[in-house]
């Protein structure tokens, strides 16, 4: 069993990558002209397609004000529009602008583009390794109250939307 040295020297690698990926993604997002939290609701409209007001923010877990805001951001720069719903008169849809829709796929196949560059050449059984050490990770997180759902449930990621 590794020491308790080892162990921080092993949390020390795991926090380098958060900041390495994290201030990548931030430059990246940046030079598009989005934020985290835009590109959060941008993804949620690709995975869905056009979608209310309403199932974004259910989907975001953020309140009908921040997805306006990330909404009214996102249509001033042209990333997205409000149109009627067919069916529903009180409710609007979000769809992409063509602008919107284009960034979406260029940033889909970066992503895939740098998951190639990190794994393409990791032997099978090292990437296995390393996915089945992700998931052991997540799942002590998750067991000690730290994941994704209870991070958003104490702060408000999206607080930034009108900026």
């Amino acid at each position: 069993m590794p020491s308790p040295q080892k162990h921080t020297e092993a949390l020390g690698r795991v926090l380098e990558l958060v900041v390495v990926l994290s201030d990548d993604m931030t430059r990246s997002l940046a030079a598009q002209g989005l934020t985290n939290a835009r590109a959060h609701l941008l993804w949620e409209l690709h995975r869905r397609g056009p979608s209310t007001q309403r199932v974004l923010a259910d989907a975001l877990r953020v309140s009908p004000r921040n997805i306006t805001g990330l909404v009214d951001a996102l249509v001033a720069t042209g990333f997205v529009t409000r149109e009627p719903h067919p069916t529903d008169r009180r409710a609007t849809l979000v769809s992409f602008t063509e602008h919107g829709a284009a960034v979406t796929a260029a940033m889909e196949h970066d992503q895939h583009e740098f998951a190639r560059i990190l794994f393409a050449d990791m032997p099978d059984d090292r990437f296995a390794a390393l996915v089945d050490g992700l998931d052991d990770l997540l799942a002590r997180l998750r067991a000690h109250g730290v994941s994704i759902d209870a991070s958003r449930e104490a702060t408000d990621p999206e607080s930034e939307a009108g900026r």
